[in-house]
């Protein structure tokens, strides 16, 4: 059975296993934006946009401040910068195992020509 932690911490993963929410929090790692420039930088629809905005909001991962008509998205806390940080650490190990197997198979396989 899954304690109450572990259920936070899905939902946690679950808000950001969507790709562009992602690609937003990327362009907020570097600062504030509103859902124009966001629209702009990944050539996105205003309401597709906002529904991920709304997402990210509902899992408290970012904020709104609000400057008369505009509103300002930004990370909640840069540890949600940390977490992508280490997501990439943690894929590119992954990666980099696989290319190592890859050149073995590579050198296996010239290996077995050359045996021919």
């Amino acid at each position: 059975m899954s304690t109450p932690l572990q259920v936070l911490k899905s939902d946690l993963f679950r808000a950001l296993a969507h790709p562009t929410r992602i690609r937003i929090c990327e362009r907020l790692v570097s600062g504030e934006r509103t859902v124009f420039q966001l629209q702009e930088e990944l050539a996105l629809e205003q309401p597709v946009v906002s529904q991920h905005l709304a997402a990210l909001r509902a899992r408290n991962l970012v904020v709104v401040r609000r400057q008369g008509t505009q509103g300002f998205y930004m990370l909640r806390r840069p540890l949600v910068a940390d977490l992508l940080r280490v997501a990439r650490e943690l894929l590119s190990d992954h990666l980099t195992e696989h290319r190592s197997i890859l050149r073995e198979l590579q050198r296996e396989g010239q290996r077995a020509q050359r045996n021919r």
